[in-house]
């Protein structure tokens, strides 16, 4: 399969609407790419968190970026628009996006452009309109709407990547805990058919709407 990410020197732009959106559509990639030392800087931002959610955003992403063997430049930003409501703060929100371009990322994860999520679809079309010129890989949220699309690219997660992002998972947000669908059998079970489907055994799946080849 064709690699398109560079092997180093990534600056990643992690963008997620509420508090776990990166780590659960990205973390396994996030924590394979900082574990192998490709990771140069990271800018980590999420939109959505109440007080208590935004000390959970902070702590998981300490805990992800911890992974890499050396320094990398790490900068976390947890905004606290409400929930649900991104919307009616679009043109304030829009005016922090382009602030995110002072931070020059040669590679963005942000939500999938069809997520059914109003908040996530937002964080996604701010995306696409802000950045213009940059490789765009759109993470996956399972949820109640079934809105998982057909993916294309695809990273290979060992096993022992996948249980350490569940491992996390549970640790850094315990105000999940009580959701019916918020456990290890739900997260490892995505990763499971995106490994079908790339001929692996785990992997986290992405959209990749536009690529320039040369």
């Amino acid at each position: 399969m064709l690699a398109l990410v560079p092997a180093a020197g990534l600056r990643l732009l992690c963008l997620g609407a509420h508090a776990d959106d990166i780590e659960i559509g990205a973390g396994g990639t996030l924590l394979r790419w900082l574990r192998e030392g490709r990771v140069a800087a990271v800018h980590w931002v999420v939109w959505a968190a109440t007080e208590e959610r935004a000390r959970e955003a902070a702590a998981s992403a300490a805990l992800f970026l911890a992974a890499a063997p050396g320094p990398v430049e790490a900068t976390v930003t947890v905004h606290r628009f409400a929930d649900g409501s991104l919307a009616a703060e679009r043109a304030v929100i829009r005016q922090h996006y382009e602030q995110l371009k002072q931070f020059e990322p040669n590679l963005i994860l942000t939500h999938y452009q069809h997520d059914l999520h109003q908040d996530h679809r937002l964080v996604s079309e701010l995306t696409w309109n802000t950045f213009r010129n940059h490789l765009i890989l759109e993470y996956e949220i399972p949820k109640y709407d079934g809105d998982l699309g057909n993916p294309a690219a695809f990273v290979d997660l060992p096993a022992e990547v996948l249980a350490e992002k569940l491992r996390l998972l549970q640790t850094a947000f315990p105000t999940q805990a009580g959701k019916h669908w918020y456990d290890d059998e739900t997260f490892r079970a995505l990763p499971r058919l995106r490994g079908i489907q790339s001929a692996t055994r785990y992997a986290e799946a992405f959209h990749l709407r536009k690529v320039l080849l040369g």
